[in-house]
């Protein structure tokens, strides 16, 4: 695995802790899914997005807005 790969994955994590966090109900399944079928995964995952660099909270905050919105599939 790259070092980008890895950024991104430790990214996802962070982001699926977060999320557990914020919902104390929520499995772990469940928070993947939700990243997984996100605007905001899809912008973590490009390179030119550059988000993978950015802090864990920065960029959930964009996936709570997100889920907030209910754009999430």
């Amino acid at each position: 695995m790259n070092e980008l790969t890895e950024m991104k994955a430790d990214m996802v994590k962070e982001l699926a802790i977060l999320l557990m966090r914020q919902n104390k109900d929520m499995e772990l399944n469940e928070a993947l899914a939700i990243i997984f079928n996100s605007d905001t995964y899809q912008k973590v995952m490009d390179d030119k997005a550059g988000l993978y660099y950015q802090s864990p909270r920065y960029v959930f905050s964009f996936l709570d807005t997100e889920i907030k919105n209910g754009k999430i599939c």
